[in-house]
């Protein structure tokens, strides 16, 4: 039997990455699936892909975010889980004095409007909800030019934890994961940067990432849609609040 037969869920920057491999994972586990990007292009084709449905939306803007998840509603029927996916990456930029506020709105106040939305369209009832949110094994730590993305991460372990405390009595789970490095476009284009930073080839840079992951090895998009399965599986029950490591081992509790 699928353990996700017929439960909605929203997963958000659905069309690429980790995102479309959650969406991926869901819809084999027999999910209802909206997915809800900026790349209008790449999601229609994940979606037609997956039989899912979906809508561009921009998490930064709230007044989006309120009316994809209405529609999503309405469409599918209310919810019972969402996937906050939806993030930017990337260095600070200088010259750019909008770019920490970029980064805070798409990733932290962006998860924060479709927490919201979403817990407004979640299906009532005993059977439970959750909430997973895509955090980073950069809300662990910290790394020089990346102020920006380091401290909107980490901001999302807060409000994890808060919105944990607050649901629980209406038995919505909250949690996050921390990937470390996981081969997307995003890591490829990260290691590049660090290639460049260091005068190393591409392939020495690699090799010196990997060298810091006691696994030795990059994670892949399947690796996180495992634990978002898991999560909004009945196999959870217990867990909430919390703030899952999934990174070789590159940063240990």
């Amino acid at each position: 039997m699928k353990e996700l037969a017929g439960r909605h869920v929203v997963v958000t920057g659905g069309g690429t990455g980790i995102g479309r491999a959650i969406a991926v994972r869901l819809a084999a586990e027999g999910a209802s699936l909206t997915l809800l990007a900026r790349d209008g292009e790449r999601l229609a084709g994940v979606a037609r892909e997956l039989g899912a449905s979906f809508a561009v939306c921009d998490v930064r803007d709230r007044e989006q975010v309120e009316a994809a998840f209405a529609e999503a509603a309405e469409e599918r029927g209310l919810l019972q889980g969402l996937v906050a996916n939806a993030g930017l990456g990337g260095p600070n930029e200088p010259g750019r004095a909008d770019r920490f506020e970029d980064l805070v709105a798409t990733n932290l106040l962006g998860t924060y409007w479709c927490a919201r939305a979403a817990e407004r369209h979640l299906a009532p009832g005993p059977q439970t909800r959750h909430l997973v949110v895509v955090a980073s094994i950069l809300a662990r730590i910290g790394v020089a030019g990346y102020t920006g993305y380091c401290a909107s991460k980490a901001g999302l372990l807060g409000l994890v934890r808060s919105l944990a405390a607050e649901l629980a009595p209406e038995n919505v789970q909250v949690n996050a994961i921390c990937p470390g490095w996981v081969d997307t476009e995003m890591a490829r284009t990260g290691i590049e940067r660090l290639a460049e930073a260091t005068g190393q080839t591409h392939e020495e840079a690699f090799q010196a990432a990997m060298a810091e992951v006691p696994l030795g090895r990059m994670g892949k998009p399947e690796d996180v849609a495992g634990t978002v399965a898991w999560l909004l599986s009945g196999d959870a029950r217990g867990v909430t609040g919390q703030a899952i490591d999934q990174n070789g081992g590159a940063f240990m509790i």
